[in-house]
């Protein structure tokens, strides 16, 4: 099946419009290779389809292959989430895979020596067995701790929460989810009674009025964004973000208020709703508790006085509100800019508010709608038996572990009676000796963790770090004791869970280099090694690993049982969670369409309480607010895998830029392309200066992507769903002698 890259969607409007004449440049120079590996005359004897392996928004790839290893990929055309459309990351996904420093065969570090040692897997499995035993006899079966990803597949997540807390007796793990999408986990759960974001992809063709908050799909999910573009309603498209960003430019209307003022604003649009009449008063009644001590609540929240905590004009909130007012289809989508603040949980709940007192729910067009980071965060939150037991439910819960021992066949005494500690609370712990061996799977906190200097010290306090990766490079893996070499998207099967709760398959396309080995199969030969084989003795394979999800899964809110394995997600195009019907289901399903909740009565909840200040005001010595956030559509996170991909690396800035406002730039004495010093109370880095009025007055931007951005921020979660606040910390400005 050959092909073009002139073929392949990605000079669509969006991308014309937001990547600019060099992505059209290297594509024209890639010819064919780049981005397809393979020279465009090569004919691949057989095509499979594979759901792409970084962002949550889950795409559909078919990837070309020869001799059953793949040579080339491109946008399937008949997914239903990208229509044959593909961002420069999907386009690139192959080229991780052949980067020359993957982790190729296990590797024991000596810390005085500085040296790393091959080992054979059997040896390396008898070391992570010893070493951790020992820990755990010496300080407590509660003094390891490990911490996942939603970058892996959601069979390989079940297994390692089943090894870990059920088999090595570990109480503490958590997900590098925690950083994405733990804000939105606690909100759904509390407001709705379980963790249930109630769209499809549908609902961005559907509405009248789409409001984003916090959320750049332009950058971050370029493909749901070519979805709104799609639309033939010509919807309304309002962006709330502090920052102009390049989603902001494309719509319809930018809403500019102060850093960390969205809690207020929301408040402040609610109250006007209710003086005004403008509710579905019906809604409200029927499927909903609470509304009348949240409208006593919002008395204060006057538009003078959400004007003064916004800096938006009394005019503009009114306008907005009237923007939100029922006979329309509002949906409102959020994602980082919302979950990662020091309150991050009302302000979530604070839009579902918004949702619910305009009907603006179980509807096409509709929803409070949180967009996931991780191609499969999703699964994390479902099926990973991190913080929540499997499917929802609860350690301490008596009866759910009962449950779980019944369905998987194991002693109920092998199940912890204690949820985990949260991510930040894991690495406090290692501060206080409470936690004294870490394994550390997908995920490079070293790099991406808060306070990231701080987050160095403690890994290196550590008696026992594994790290368990693709590469042998990355910051955490060049800290650890053992590394254990993995696999990677497309050298292993399994599901990943998407944002619209789609489940969809993703394919073994290509052979894992030297020794690395799925992470499945490294979690059962561990298990082995632990003595604990027996007790995972269903845990054969993804697929039936699968079917034990199903198992898990019935009669929960995700319940999957009419899901007909593998098969029936590839012909399907994947399915939406819940299913638990007879044949194939329609392919956009959204929730509450009934108006009916997860709570006990049904009902959804009105959650609120008042805004708290910030962490850390700016002042005197550091007057600046630092914001972060995503740089471009070509990086992901830490750049692990993105950097290995050469077209990557010439669509984004190789040196870290700092953006500025023309009017600081000017009092700071700081030219366009100048060097800039930029400081917090944790550290400082240099920075080449963007002058650039898409930041106000009193801020200033870097992309989250480079490893120095968390050498300044802030220590902050926010209290009900831990998540790190990445948004906001004080910071000076100078210019770099």
């Amino acid at each position: 099946m050959a092909f073009s890259l002139t073929s392949l969607q990605l000079p669509s409007p969006v991308l014309r419009e937001h990547t600019g004449p060099l992505t059209r440049r290297l594509l024209r120079e890639a010819g064919g290779r780049g981005l397809g590996q393979v020279p465009v005359a090569v004919k691949p004897e057989i095509v499979v389809t594979s759901v792409c392996g970084f962002c949550s928004t889950g795409c559909g790839l078919s990837v070309h292959l020869r001799d059953s290893q793949a040579v080339n990929l491109s946008a399937d055309g008949a997914y239903p989430v990208n229509l044959g459309m593909a961002c420069p990351k999907g386009w690139e996904s192959l080229a991780p895979l052949a980067a020359a420093d993957r982790a190729t065969v296990p590797l024991l570090r000596d810390r005085t020596a500085g040296t790393t040692t091959p080992l054979t897997w059997h040896a390396a499995a008898e070391h992570f067995s010893r070493r951790f035993k020992a820990v755990q006899a010496a300080h407590g079966a509660d003094s390891v701790a490990f911490i996942s990803t939603g970058q892996i597949c959601s069979e390989e997540m079940a297994l390692l929460g089943a090894f870990a807390k059920f088999g090595m007796g570990v109480v503490h793990g958590d997900g590098n989810t925690r950083q994405c999408m733990a804000t939105a986990v606690t909100a759904y759960k509390q407001s709705f009674g379980f963790d249930a974001p109630p769209a499809t992809y549908a609902d961005f063709e559907e509405s009248d009025v789409i409001v984003f908050i916090g959320a750049n799909p332009c950058i971050a999910h370029p493909i749901m964004w070519q979805r709104v573009m799609a639309s033939r309603r010509e919807p309304e498209v309002i962006v709330i973000d502090p920052r102009r960003t390049e989603t902001a430019l494309a719509a319809t209307w930018h809403v500019p208020l102060q850093p960390k003022s969205d809690l207020a604003l929301f408040y402040g649009l609610a109250r006007i709703l209710i003086t005004q009449g403008w509710l579905d008063h019906n809604y409200v009644a029927l499927h909903t508790n609470g509304f009348e001590d949240f409208a006593e609540f919002l008395e204060p929240f006057t538009p003078e006085a959400t004007a003064a905590a916004t800096g938006l004009p009394v005019e503009e909130i009114h306008r907005l509100a009237a923007a939100l007012k029922p006979g329309r289809r509002v949906s409102f989508w959020w994602t980082m800019g919302v979950n990662q603040g020091h309150e991050a949980t009302r302000t979530a709940q604070a839009i579902i508010n918004l949702a619910l007192m305009g009907g603006h729910i179980g509807k096409p067009g509709t929803g409070a709608n949180s967009i996931t980071g991780q191609c499969n965060a999703m699964g994390s939150r479902l099926f990973s038996n991190t913080t929540n037991l499997f499917c929802g439910r609860d350690f301490a819960n008596p009866s759910h572990r009962a449950e779980v021992a019944g369905l998987l066949e194991i002693p109920e005494s092998a199940i912890p009676d204690q949820p985990s500690l949260a991510y930040d609370q894991i690495i406090d712990g290692i501060e206080t000796g409470k936690i004294r061996g870490l394994w550390v799977i997908a995920t490079n906190p070293a790099h991406s963790w808060i306070q990231q200097g701080r987050m160095r010290e403690l890994l290196a306090k550590l008696d026992f770090l594994v790290v368990q990766d693709m590469y042998h490079t990355t910051e955490t893996a060049q800290l650890a004791d053992l590394v254990l070499p993995a696999a990677g998207w497309g050298e292993k099967e399994g599901t990943f869970v998407n944002s619209e709760r789609r489940i969809g398959r993703t394919r073994q396309v290509s052979r894992a280099p030297g020794q690395a080995l799925s992470d499945f199969r490294i979690f059962r030969l561990l298990a082995d090694a632990w003595g604990c084989g027996p007790l995972l003795r269903q845990w054969t394979d993804p697929e039936a690993v699968f079917r034990l999800l199903q198992r898990l899964s019935a009669g929960r809110p995700c319940d999957i049982t009419g899901i007909a394995g593998y098969d029936m997600l590839d012909r399907c195009g994947g399915v939406q969670w819940p299913w638990a019907g007879t044949g194939e289901p329609e392919s956009e399903r959204r929730l509450f369409s009934g108006g009916k909740f997860f709570h006990a009565d049904g009902r959804a909840r009105f959650i609120f309480d008042a805004p708290r200040p910030v962490p850390e005001p700016v002042d005197a010595e550091f007057p600046l607010v630092l914001l972060t956030g995503r740089g471009t559509s070509a990086q992901w996170h830490t750049q692990t895998r993105t950097g290995k991909s050469e077209i990557l690396r010439r669509l984004h800035p190789p040196d870290l830029y700092v953006e500025v406002h023309p009017a600081d730039a000017a009092r700071l004495g700081l030219a366009p392309h100048s060097a800039a010093l930029v400081a917090s109370r944790r550290g400082s880095l240099r920075a080449r200066v963007v002058v650039s009025p898409g930041v106000q007055p009193g801020s200033v931007f870097l992309p989250m992507h480079y490893e120095a951005t968390n050498g300044l921020t802030l220590w902050a979660v926010d209290p009900h769903s831990r998540q790190p606040s990445y948004k906001h910390c004080a910071v000076n400005l100078s210019p770099a002698t």
